[in-house]
């Protein structure tokens, strides 16, 4: 794909894998996708009312998900750069008053002029280099109120050398080498820097994947980022 903006990325998909990513998704993970996210979005408290704003908002399927729980006074705003992507979200979610898309780069500065109860980041950010992960979260702390929630739902923190081999091979066959770096830093120690606490977690999948939910620090509270 010659247009990537990310060279070594897998998370700018080709026209075919995104119209079929969900079903995709489903297969490798031998068809527990599909339950595995709508018990994270579950995890997730979101509560009625919420404003929510998914970054790298991608075929709709979480916001379908996470909709059930905002109530009808609440909102969820969808940002994702893909056409295709936007075609499938918006017939997901056609009539649905309460849930609109932006297309919209979710690496570089941005400001939508609102702010949210929740940012919501799924299996997005480990796909980008370090410098690109740190500008998504400074994106999600303009956009949170204080007191919001930054939920990221992606890798855990783990050693790819310590896992059973057929796990470290499905794992380097379906993720680039922007993946291998994330699983090995410290998550919260970053995101204590951008001015995030309050952490809680859930892990599923053998622990591999992980639920990270933190709070934006009330701006009394200097984090010198």
């Amino acid at each position: 794909m010659g247009n990537k903006l990310y060279a070594e990325s897998k998370i700018e998909l080709t026209p075919v894998i995104a119209r079929h990513y969900d079903l995709i998704m489903n297969s490798i993970s031998f068809g527990k996708y599909d339950r595995f996210i709508g018990q994270a979005v579950k995890d997730m408290d979101i509560r009625p009312g919420d404003r929510i704003l998914d970054l790298g908002c991608g075929s709709g399927k979480n916001a379908a998900l996470m909709k059930e729980y905002i109530g009808k006074d609440g909102r969820i705003l969808g940002l994702d750069l893909s056409p295709v992507m936007e075609r499938q979200f918006l017939a997901k979610h056609k009539g649905d008053e309460r849930i609109s898309f932006i297309r919209q780069r979710v690496d570089i500065p941005f400001d939508l002029g609102q702010r949210f109860d929740k940012v919501v980041i799924s299996f997005v950010i480990h796909g980008f280099p370090q410098e690109v992960r740190e500008q998504m979260i400074r994106n999600a702390k303009t956009h949170l109120k204080p007191g919001g929630k930054l939920i990221i739902l992606d890798w855990s923190e783990f050693s790819l050398e310590q896992m059973p081999g057929h796990h470290r091979l499905i794992f380097k066959t379906v993720e680039c080498v922007y993946a291998f770096d994330f699983i090995e830093r410290d998550w919260k120690s970053i995101l204590k820097q951008f001015g995030f606490d309050a952490f809680s977690e859930k892990f599923y999948f053998r622990e591999y994947a992980r639920l990270l939910i933190s709070t934006k620090a009330h701006p009394s509270v200097n984090t010198g980022r």
